[in-house]
């Protein structure tokens, strides 16, 4: 590391503490006011307003969707592009349960505390604005319409139970299926009818089925989102959703085609037809070894102690594993609960808008920052960086050709 490296660490970690009072509003104020996958239109206001407000350039509405944004800072030397990445969608009844107020916020700040030394500093910075992570994959559609090709290096930052930098995810599949039947009166004229339900629990019970024979990294699981009007009326329409999951990319896919193949069974006993939509995949995540260690490197010191994921370390999906599957990235867990305690619960819900929350915030902030700096301002680690990339995926394998949102 250089003695200008240094001193630039330096100078965005004070800047993020004079704004600390700053960040930690906003992210209260996200975390107050929480909105569903792609109705985050005052979280993405003010996230994309403030950026603009720090002299970064903002385009809204990337992508075709309206909650997104692209706030890009050009410094005035050449260099690579490197990308905050910022998610802000609450879930469902439970609002802020995954702590997207502090992945949000840590991005912007980021990227703010880089307009500190943006004369020093070469290259582009971008803080873009994802949404509907938890329901959507807004990622999925940004990488699908090209706002990340122009990346050299992305990165975000999660909340969790414990610091991890190389954590990875499943890869998921949504599915959604639709089943056609007949209605008839259910006690008068039952011979008549096709039933709907029948064909829709039929597919449930022989995923069950199927769960003998999937390796122990699948997990598939779904809910009836929809099963008729009314007791003594045969239901001639059922609906049910499925997440499929598993290691890798091509491996859920190969699980997701004997799970349709499951509702196509389960429509033919019953009679019944069924329509099945492939909507959205998450691709597994890859975690870049180089920005992992500068990123444990950079957080270290500031209180994280940064642990190596577990054997059989327990895994959720999301979107930000597109983005590793196309620039090199990384998606490090900080703490803001104790183990034991998980996402997508009330107690998460209430650490994000915590002591601890803010704490883990800035120390997000500045590690982003620094570990941005570190790229900008050393060629070879970028080189590096990219040379692990090309090694870790395979342009070729046989997913990459499925798309769901061009």
């Amino acid at each position: 590391m250089t003695d200008q490296t240094t001193i630039l660490k330096q100078r965005v970690q004070e800047y993020i503490d004079e704004m600390a009072d700053q960040l930690i509003h906003i992210s209260l104020t996200l975390h107050a006011n929480p909105e569903l996958a792609f109705e985050e239109y005052q979280s993405m206001a003010l996230l994309a307003d403030t950026a603009e407000q720090h002299g970064y350039a903002v385009e809204r509405g990337v992508a075709g969707l309206e909650t997104s944004f692209v706030a890009t800072s050009v410094g005035k030397a050449p260099g690579p592009t490197v990308a905050f990445v910022a998610e802000y969608d609450a879930l469902p009844g439970i609002g802020h349960a995954c702590g997207h107020n502090i992945i949000g916020t840590a991005a912007l700040g980021a990227g703010l505390a880089i307009q500190a030394v943006r004369r020093d500093l070469p290259g582009t910075v971008k803080v873009i604005g994802t949404p509907a992570e938890e329901r959507g994959g807004g990622k999925v559609i940004m990488v699908e319409r090209g706002i990340f090709d122009d990346i050299d290096a992305a990165m975000m930052v999660h909340p969790g139970a414990k610091a991890m930098t190389t954590r990875g995810t499943l890869a998921s599949n949504k599915l959604r299926f639709e089943f056609f039947g007949k209605s008839a009166h259910a006690a008068a004229a039952p011979d008549l009818g096709v039933n709907a339900l029948d064909a829709c629990i039929h597919t449930f019970v022989n995923i069950n089925a199927l769960r003998q024979h999937v390796t122990p990294d699948v997990r598939i699981h779904g809910i009836i989102t929809h099963g008729g009007e009314a007791p003594n009326i045969v239901p001639a329409y059922a609906a049910a959703e499925f997440s499929v999951r598993a290691a890798s990319s091509e491996a859920s896919f190969a699980v997701a085609d004997k799970v349709a193949r499951c509702a196509e069974a389960g429509a033919l006993a019953a009679g019944a037809e069924v329509k099945i939509h492939h909507t959205t995949h998450y691709a597994n995540r890859l975690a870049n070894p180089t920005m992992a260690r500068l990123f444990e490197e950079n957080i270290t010191p500031l209180g994280e102690n940064v642990q190596v994921p577990a054997p059989g370390e327990r895994m959720g999906s999301s979107d930000m594993g597109n983005v590793s599957q196309i620039v090199p990235a990384i998606h490090p867990y900080v703490t803001i609960v104790n183990p034991g305690t998980g996402g997508h619960t009330p107690e998460f819900a209430a650490a994000a808008a915590s002591e601890r929350g803010h704490q883990a915030l800035i120390r997000s902030a500045k590690a982003m920052a620094m570990t941005a700096v570190d790229l900008l301002t050393q060629p070879a680690l970028m080189a590096q960086t990219k040379a692990e990339f090309e090694a870790m995926i395979d342009r070729n394998a046989e997913w990459r050709k499925r798309r769901f949102f061009s």
